[in-house]
């Protein structure tokens, strides 16, 4: 959804100006071995969580799936937009900008825990001042850039709210369905040249190293065209072309056809991926939102690139 893919380019624009770089922070042992509620949050920040917390607020997509995932749903008591605009279920719940909270009405809902990431926590700083001084404690989850951290953010939610168990199903099934991919990634021998788009003409933007998407890249066995370059960037239609991608990937969903509009576009007709036809679609949600689900998006990447290297897999 084009909100969606709003927030995700916000989140992307945002750590490339550094707010959010926050340091992340494995969960304690102490929190995975006893399956006590952690003390820190993702950010290295101490947290005081309730032992029973049936009054929950969710501030970006990617926790809230978590949330929902291990059977809380009925405990959240607001959302962000964009979480109710992808689960209709939610939308009964009272919903917040993600750039603009509320903090009264956060206030007056009496959370017991409010789960925060970058972008919520680049609204005024008054705002998180007078959610402190009501006794509400805030959860930080920075964006993460590798797989590996998004698999500790989802175990950390779900030990957050005492569903340890659940959340290593989550986990363990997430780290299963790459580790088969990345079996197959390592038997490619001529690997193809990816171009991944997740904002079209006149604005393409995509990411080099330092993403979870260019990681995926790597999984499936293929080579991102700018994996010379660092984090989420802007990219110009000149070095676009000159990158002469073999496969051209595209999660925008904002416009009726992204992948005729790729291959319609003037002056691109020598460009590999557009003279084979090599462009395809990749899920706009699961592909942007950095939680388990992104195995989704991993699969279809790898079945786009390298269909006959992946036509077992399912994508389920």
């Amino acid at each position: 959804m084009k909100k969606l893919k709003l927030v995700a380019l916000t989140l992307a624009m945002l750590t490339v100006v550094g707010l959010a770089g926050c340091t992340q922070q494995t969960p304690t042992n102490e929190a995975t071995q006893t399956q006590t509620l952690p003390k820190k949050d993702r950010a290295g920040k101490d947290i005081h969580l309730s032992e029973k917390t049936t009054k929950i607020v969710s501030l970006a997509p990617s926790m809230t799936q978590v949330i929902t995932d291990i059977g809380r749903e009925a405990d959240l008591v607001g959302v962000d937009m964009q979480s109710a605009d992808a689960d209709a279920t939610l939308k009964k719940l009272p919903q917040f900008d993600m750039m603009a909270i509320d903090a009264e009405q956060l206030i007056a809902l009496e959370p017991q825990v409010v789960y925060v990431t970058d972008i919520n926590m680049a609204s005024s700083e008054s705002v998180w001042n007078q959610v402190e001084e009501a006794g509400i404690p805030i959860v930080t989850i920075p964006t993460s850039t590798t797989i590996g951290d998004i698999a500790l953010d989802v175990q950390f939610i779900a030990d957050s709210l005492d569903e340890h168990d659940k959340g290593k199903e989550l986990v363990d099934t997430m780290n299963q369905e790459i580790a088969t991919i990345r079996e197959i990634g390592k038997t490619i021998q001529e690997k193809k040249k990816v171009l991944f788009e997740i904002s079209a003409l006149p604005d393409i933007y995509s990411f080099g190293q330092g993403t979870f998407l260019n990681e995926m890249l790597e999984v499936i066995g293929a080579e991102n065209v700018l994996a010379g370059e660092n984090g989420w960037l802007p990219v110009t239609e000149e070095a676009a072309i000159a990158s002469n991608p073999d496969v051209i990937l595209t999660s925008v969903d904002y416009i009726e056809n992204p992948v005729e509009e790729v291959l319609a576009r003037q002056n691109w007709a020598n460009v590999t991926a557009i003279q084979n036809q090599a462009v395809y679609e990749i899920d706009t949600d699961t592909s942007s939102v950095p939680n388990h689900h992104i195995t989704k998006a991993l699969k279809q990447m790898a079945k786009a690139v390298y269909p006959e290297a992946y036509q077992d897999v399912t994508n389920d």
